[in-house]
């Protein structure tokens, strides 16, 4: 089993170098683009308040504020915190940014009415445990966007993942299908939107499975 030490040892040593992936930086316009488009096509057209789990380097915090959200960001590690602290006050947006589990958010009794998530349940201990707090985090009629796949493990800056990260439940990332059996049972509608096919928001072609999963409570 994993420890939270560890984990956050790892992704701070990856924060330096996190967005020279074309999906993590969105420094290119046409990936940006792709990423902003999906958003407003996910979200509602009016301002709303987004938690947004697992934020890292804050690029989608970005995006979302650009797009007029209030954002609110969490992360276990400080550095990737940092970095999407600076990432929004470099562009003149404003954010909250807050060191913590993902999957028990430090936001206390605040519900919202989207929560985000990229690319993160393979890393939980308890990914269904963070499924329940999640969509307790949610007002009545919220979202639930998580944008996940099924996918080889890839290392960060050189630096192998924790000890015991092949035992997490989901390691390796979770098919639509398998998500879409976890998440029903805690909301009111369930849609799978495929993402394989589109290699601007990847920064090129991928083979694995790629989807947003959109639910609403």
């Amino acid at each position: 089993m994993t420890n939270s030490a560890a984990i956050t040892a790892y992704w701070d040593a990856a924060a330096d170098t996190f967005d020279d992936e074309p999906d993590h930086g969105l420094t290119a316009e046409h990936t940006h683009t792709a990423w902003a488009t999906r958003l407003t096509s996910w979200l509602p057209a009016t301002p709303v308040s987004v938690l947004d789990v697992g934020c890292g380097t804050g690029s989608l915090s970005k995006l979302l504020a650009e797009a007029g959200h209030h954002v609110t960001g969490v992360d276990l590690a400080p550095k990737m915190i940092e970095q999407a602290q600076e990432k929004l006050r470099a562009a003149g947006l404003e954010g909250r940014f807050l060191v913590g589990d993902a999957a028990n958010p430090p936001t206390g009794d605040e519900r919202f009415d989207v929560l985000l998530s990229r690319h993160l349940v393979w890393t939980l201990p308890d990914p269904q445990a963070a499924l329940r707090e999640w969509t307790a985090r949610l007002r009545p009629g919220g979202l639930l966007i998580m944008v996940e796949g099924r996918w080889r493990e890839a290392g960060q800056s050189g630096v192998p993942y924790v000890a015991g990260a092949e035992t997490l439940p989901w390691h390796g990332g979770i098919t639509a299908d398998d998500l879409t059996a976890a998440v029903r049972p805690l909301t009111a509608d369930v849609r799978v939107e495929d993402l394989t096919d589109d290699p601007d928001l990847w920064g090129g072609p991928v083979t694995d499975e790629r989807y947003a999963l959109i639910a609403r409570t």
